[in-house]
């Protein structure tokens, strides 16, 4: 088997499709016989959005999907003192930059998207118990159905870890989770009812140091809060709309409790933790097995996605011999400082809710009001967009235009309707500002490289032009390989990719 997925969520399944799309076998082995019921994740961002369209669901996502106005911070009395608003605006991507929706349904569209991958096979009511290598390229993964108790194993080329917080596979290749000195107590709420709330719709923070809080919007008749628990409170204090009145009040004042369904009440512990190793020889880790973000800027479930679009096409290209197998060192090496990057920017956005004493009253009272003036942190509340990637074999930093290297290329309009996600198929693209020679296309062309001309005054253009570059070569997960004004080099620089 050249793939062996471990866990079959939102991560393992987007692993597992976007393989599937480019013809890997892959076996995906979950502990449960079908999507896990509990909503957990409720956001995602423009640029995972367009995961979601390679995957090939984003009109079924967009059914059941609600955009979200954007982000106020309010104080102990619901007075809002900071306002980042999203209204209105699609960004660079032409999809709303922050989506809420309901895990299980997410999940759902996946799993029946999955069905297409003639390749794949995702086998349910199994457990996971061991991942070991024999140093022949081949690693053995042991397993117990849940149903008949029995025994099996299945020999793999690569295992990819997608089995949580709680990784066996992260376990199996001895890495261990760094703490990054974030860790609170949470408790999740989740609502239903068909009365309006009448409340702004965006992500509301309560920033009390006595009880910091977030409410949003997460559908149409679905609503989630999250209160941090005072020392001696759990879960089982709050087991009804009664008992949750005293903290969810403000927002429902004047409905009548019967109007006000509870689908479910959890405690969580919300961290900040990286894996000191995401790969061991053939075996990687994704998602939450990889890294934990506290949830304040809705980062947890995209990081994962993030994770398994900047890895399944370098394995593609490995299997497939197109690409060599050191192009899997770029997983860890691209991802990694990414996501610490954002776990960082949580915590202090966390900080600014919660932190009690004068210093956390100097986060609220003079940086809060002011945090879009924050390099970066207007970019990451507002405008959603992340990082560049650092330097890597696959990032290609030299010279002076690294204005593009390493960030994302726009998901712009190209010519009606269609866009540059809905032109491309998987691969690597050149888009050029100027004319190509017949002799720079057909060696693109041999190397499985598409081409994208585009002209003067059109979007991807004046992208090109603002980043002082006459074309970039884009990988297959969007991301500028290298850019510049010496296109024959660009040219030589596109590897063989022929998977897509």
């Amino acid at each position: 088997m050249p793939v062996v997925i471990v866990g079959g969520g939102p991560v393992g399944v987007t692993a597992a499709t976007l393989l599937g799309q480019y013809g890997v076998e892959c076996l995906v082995l979950d502990r449960w016989d079908g999507v896990y019921p509990q909503p957990r994740a409720v956001h995602l961002d423009d640029e995972v959005y367009r995961v979601l369209v390679r995957l090939g669901i984003a009109e079924q996502f967009a059914a059941v999907s609600r955009p979200t106005r954007g982000l106020q911070l309010v104080d102990r009395n619901h007075r809002a003192f900071a306002v980042f608003d999203r209204s209105g605006d699609h960004g660079r991507h032409g999809h709303p930059r922050a989506n809420m929706f309901d895990q299980p349904e997410l999940e759902q569209l996946m799993r029946t998207n999955l069905e297409a991958q003639t390749t794949v096979r995702l086998r349910g009511n199994v457990e996971v118990t061991d991942v070991a290598q024999d140093g022949q390229d081949r690693v053995r993964v042991d397993f117990t159905d849940r149903l008949t108790g029995e025994p099996e194993s299945v020999l793999a080329t690569f295992v990819l870890g997608c089995d949580g917080a709680n990784s066996v596979v992260r376990t199996a290749i001895g890495s261990t989770m760094e703490d990054l000195k974030f860790e609170q107590r949470w408790l999740v709420i989740d609502v239903a009812s068909a009365v309006e709330l009448d409340q702004w719709e965006g992500v509301h923070q309560l920033c009390d140091p006595g009880r910091a809080a977030t409410y949003m919007r997460i559908g149409d008749t679905r609503y989630r809060w999250e209160f941090r628990l005072l020392d001696g409170e759990t879960a089982t204090d709050f087991q009804s709309i009664e008992a949750l009145l005293p903290l969810v009040g403000p927002w429902v004042e004047g409905i009548p409790c019967d109007q006000l369904e509870l689908v479910r009440v959890a405690e969580y512990t919300f961290r900040a933790q990286l894996a000191d190793r995401w790969r061991d020889r053939n075996v990687f880790l994704l998602g939450d097995a990889a890294h934990l973000t506290p949830p304040f800027i809705g980062q947890g479930l995209c990081a994962g996605l993030r994770d398994s679009m900047n890895l399944s096409w370098k394995m593609a290209g490995v299997l497939s011999g197109d690409l060599p197998e050191s192009v899997l060192d770029t997983y860890e090496a691209e991802r990694k400082p990414h996501a610490r990057a954002l776990i960082q920017l949580a915590k202090l956005v966390g900080a600014s809710m919660t932190r009690g004493g004068r210093a956390g009253d100097l986060l609220r009272r003079a940086i809060a009001p002011r945090m879009h003036r924050v390099p970066g942190l207007r970019r990451r509340l507002v405008d959603s967009e992340t990082p560049p990637l650092g330097r890597s074999a696959l990032v290609d930093r030299r010279g002076p235009r690294k204005a593009l290297t390493g960030r994302l290329c726009p998901n712009a309009v190209i010519a009606d309707d269609l866009r540059y996600d809905d032109v491309t198929r998987g691969g690597f693209v050149l888009v050029s500002g100027i004319p190509i020679s017949p002799g720079q296309r057909a060696l693109l062309t041999g190397r499985g490289t598409e081409v994208l001309e585009v002209g003067p005054g059109s979007p991807l253009h004046r992208w090109l032009a603002d980043g002082k570059s006459a074309a970039a070569l884009i990988r297959p997960d969007f991301t500028v390989l290298r850019a510049g004004r010496d296109v024959a080099a660009l040219c030589e620089a596109a590897p063989r990719f022929t998977a897509a």
